[in-house]
């Protein structure tokens, strides 16, 4: 498999930490995205305490890796959504984030998963996406 590593110099650097933003396929034009999570390019956590900032910072982080690929919204085909002890209230604060991301569009599927902890305790909330390069 021919692949390519996506680190657009917008986002915080990633590799100093194990990992790449995203990988391209090249064979099928899939990209794969890291979870992302509230921290801007300089490591500060955007919306400690509020999920519905937190999700706001996490999809502009996927929105700089589509747009460094020529891409948008539209070519995503999947979320999942990582949310620290989730509870349904949640989703008034991190739903019109994903409809404003999606920018009327259809939105792709994504499964909401509660969980305990994520790398740091400040995050709340962390997205990974697979999308297309194929029109």
């Amino acid at each position: 498999m021919t692949s390519t590593r996506i680190n657009p110099e917008t986002l915080y650097p990633s590799v100093q930490y194990g990992f790449s933003h995203a990988t391209l396929d090249e064979v099928t034009g899939t990209v794969h995205l890291s979870g992302q999570v509230a921290w801007d390019k300089d490591y500060t956590v955007v919306g400690v305490g509020d999920v519905g900032l937190q999700a706001r910072q996490a999809l502009a982080n996927i929105k700089a890796v589509l747009d460094s690929l020529g891409i948008g919204p539209a070519q995503v085909l999947r979320l999942r959504t990582f949310v620290v002890n989730y509870d349904v209230s949640m989703l008034g604060a991190i739903g019109p984030e994903l409809g404003a991301f999606y920018g009327g569009a259809m939105p792709a599927a994504n499964t909401i998963v509660g969980v305990q902890a994520l790398a740091m305790p400040e995050f709340l909330i962390e997205i990974e996406a697979i999308a297309t390069i194929r029109a």
